[in-house]
């Protein structure tokens, strides 16, 4: 697949996987538009970015816990026909496990990963389906696959943005645009230290480069994948998870109850 080279959208971009997408798609030559909340951090990398390679960076600071702010961003998505790829990467985890959390922590972890993602894949969907061209990129994680490993919020807003993913390939592959899901393993960056937790902990091989996943996800991309998940080496395991959920499908709805759920039934 070839991604058309206009402007890239990528939130959570200064710094980790969004700073490290910036850095490759600039040196593909696509210009920028990096949105996160640390001004200072974007303008330092678009500097950099600029005189590297010459492209156009635009720095928008934003907060996507913040209704205005994403309204912002999604405006930019509509109203900019340049933009013909949206990395949807800004996302947080929280410190400590399910019952750990405030009501507040849940509501800003819920606010961001899931509302603020959700709102920008939409108008992302719905400009490029306008246009006829266009990718999506979302970073989902495989935590979406192993909800028992970890914090169950993150986990299940990643799981939420993988099937908002599938839903919006659907659509995109009827309206010309592409729809990618990245799910990374356990991957060096900062989103671990503002946590709170220690991401040497876990055994080194676990443990991904960002340049690494994100230079996978972007093969994954030109590709033409829907779903990327650049640790799993044995992608059958992937296609025989994919084959099973969808031989459910039919079975899912029925008029009556199932045998094993009625009066009588065997346990």
């Amino acid at each position: 697949m070839t991604t058309p080279t206009g402007t890239a959208l990528i939130t959570g971009a200064s710094t980790g996987l969004g700073a490290v997408y910036a850095d490759r798609l600039a040196k593909r030559g696509h210009d920028l538009i990096l949105v996160a909340r640390n001004g200072a951090q974007m303008e330092d990398l678009a500097a950099k970015l600029r005189a590297e390679t010459g492209v156009s960076v635009d720095v928008i600071v934003a907060d996507l816990t913040k209704n205005g702010d994403v309204t912002r961003i999604e405006q930019r998505l509509i109203d900019d026909a340049n933009i013909t790829l949206f990395v949807n990467n800004a996302g947080m985890s929280l410190n400590g496990g399910t019952l750990e959390n405030s009501a507040a922590e849940i509501e800003t972890i819920i606010a961001l990963n899931i509302t603020a993602a959700a709102r920008l894949g939409i108008a992302a969907g719905k400009a490029f389906g306008a246009r006829g061209k266009g990718a999506i990129v979302n970073i989902a994680s495989v935590l979406a696959l192993a909800p028992e490993m970890f914090e169950g919020v993150y986990s299940g807003s990643k799981a939420f943005l993988l099937n908002l993913s599938h839903a919006l390939a659907a659509n995109g592959r009827e309206r010309g645009f592409h729809v990618q899901a990245v799910l990374p393993g356990a991957t060096r960056t900062e989103i671990w230290e503002r946590s709170g937790k220690d991401i040497d902990a876990f055994p080194a091989e676990m443990i991904m480069d960002a340049g690494d996943l994100v230079d996978a996800a972007l093969l994954g991309l030109d590709r033409g994948e829907e779903v990327t998940i650049p640790p799993l080496a044995d992608e059958g395991q992937w296609k025989d998870y994919l084959a099973a959920r969808l031989a459910m499908g039919p079975n899912l709805s029925r008029r009556d109850v199932a045998p094993r759920y009625r009066a009588g039934a065997v346990a």
